[in-house]
């Protein structure tokens, strides 16, 4: 089985190196040297906190376990986190578009380290401690960046087709390289060097300062709305009415949620689905498989983008009709294929087949990234832009949270029947979205006009 292993991550590694180094001059794009520039320090920042982000993933359960606790003390643990990314993160997401995007990305930094600092103590309500201050970093990760890139790219001036470029690339690099190459750190840190598991945070730490030392240096400050007596709840206020009032907004959101939420119940559900009858599996390596199917989803998310034919708006209905295909898979394989009946063991013809259809939903989780941020660039405003993106967050959180306490009530086969379902609503959502994002402006002013000529007859 390990040749299978083998066989999967170098056909990716081919395929993704064959699409980069296959790039035409209809996927390549002329932009400015001060573009250039300004997209090469944003990715360095935003791989560099991604790094943070992933050195931490794979060594977060089994630092607590190795602290002794059990899975309900763990599972509340994690649901804490979102659930302070729900409720904290919200606030303190928001109040970067009052206080400052570069004031939040500093935030996260410090907040961030502070997490990982917590590591180091065996004590729960320590622990408990650092996952609330982590769930605020993850709302500040997913909203304060993205929110100062785009009001920075606006505030220069450069090409609103551009933007889609530093996105691809920030994919590419900070959801796909840079998780790999963390896996790999990791796993020097904690076995190689034998360093123990706190090691992965405590680099984490130190990755997140340089990060904020570049922002501090390099980054100028841009706010959202700049009226000076908005407080908070009108804030808050202000984003529910965009919400509410823009369907084309409420659809992102309800798009986004459903989508994030079937990929995070699939970061819980990939390992057991796999190893249903406690086969050994090498984790380290397909999790890295998996960032690399990632890594081609962002690749052909780039060439996509680079484009005026096919729109997002159009090719993600795509995108999600393919994915809930891919979770349907072991629902399926448990239907046709009679499971293993002896413990242990390698991975069965099942799981094989699993993996890969586990890779083509991470190819487009890889689509997703980069499609979703540029909807977002062209239809969220920008005055509440950090707010709105919390906003959406806030479902998603529930979500997640439900799907943590009851992860042991079901059948993994419904829990996978259960994402395709939301990913298919998904694929219906983006087809309203596209239907209206086709309708001309000006149709409603001419319905206007028509009222406006009708007016002078009737007097």
């Amino acid at each position: 089985m390990e040749l299978f292993y083998y066989f999967v991550f170098g056909s990716l590694a081919i395929i993704v190196a064959a699409l980069e180094s296959s790039k035409n001059n209809n996927d390549r794009v002329n932009t400015s040297s001060a573009f250039n520039s300004l997209k090469n320090n944003y990715i360095l920042v935003y791989s560099l906190m991604m790094v943070g982000d992933w050195l931490q993933g794979p060594y977060v359960y089994y630092l607590y376990s190795t602290y002794g606790y059990g899975k309900g003390d763990i599972g509340q643990l994690f649901i804490a986190g979102f659930g302070s990314s729900m409720l904290f993160g919200t606030i303190v997401g928001s109040l970067a578009d009052k206080q400052g995007r570069k004031r939040a990305c500093v935030t996260y930094c410090i907040t961030y380290i502070l997490s990982c600092i917590t590591k180091h103590s065996p004590q729960y309500h320590i622990l408990m401690l650092g996952r609330v201050l982590g769930g605020i970093a993850t709302s500040l990760l997913f909203s304060a960046f993205e929110s100062w890139l785009v009001a920075e790219h606006n505030k220069r001036g450069f090409e609103q087709q551009w933007l889609s470029i530093t996105f691809s690339k920030a994919i590419f690099l900070g959801n796909g390289l840079a998780a790999i190459l963390s896996g790999l750190v990791g796993n020097l840190l904690v076995f190689t060097f034998g360093f123990g598991p706190v090691a992965p945070f405590d680099a984490a730490a130190c990755l997140l300062a340089i990060g904020m030392a570049i922002i501090l240096s390099s980054w100028t400050e841009n706010f959202g709305d700049p009226s000076e007596n908005k407080d908070l709840l009108l804030q808050f206020k202000g984003a529910a009415v965009a919400i509410a009032s823009d369907e084309k907004i409420a659809l992102l959101g309800a798009i986004q949620s459903l989508f994030e939420g079937s990929m995070y119940t699939f970061v819980f559900l990939w390992t057991p689905a796999l190893s249903p009858n406690d086969e050994e599996i090498p984790h380290g390596f397909i999790f890295a498989t998996f960032m690399l199917a990632s890594m081609l989803g962002s690749s052909l998310a780039a060439r996509l983008l680079a484009r005026s034919s096919p729109r997002v708006e159009s090719y993600m209905q795509i995108v999600f009709s393919i994915s809930a295909a891919s979770l349907l898979l072991p629902i399926v394989t448990n239907w046709l294929v009679d499971p293993a009946e002896v413990k242990g063991g390698g991975i069965s013809f099942s799981g094989c087949i699993q993996v890969l259809s586990f890779c083509v939903f991470e190819a487009c989780v890889g689509i997703f990234w980069p499609s979703i941020m540029k909807m977002r660039s062209q239809y969220i405003p920008e005055e509440a832009r950090s707010t709105i993106m919390n906003f959406f967050r806030i479902p998603l959180n529930v979500f997640v949270c439900v799907v943590l306490y009851n992860v042991n009530a079901f059948p993994i086969t419904v829990m996978f029947g259960m994402c395709s379902i939301f990913l298919c609503v998904a694929c219906i959502l983006q087809r309203r979205l596209m239907v209206i994002s086709d309708r001309p402006k000006t149709d409603v002013y001419e319905f206007e006009d028509r009222d406006t000529e009708a007016e002078p007859l009737n007097i």
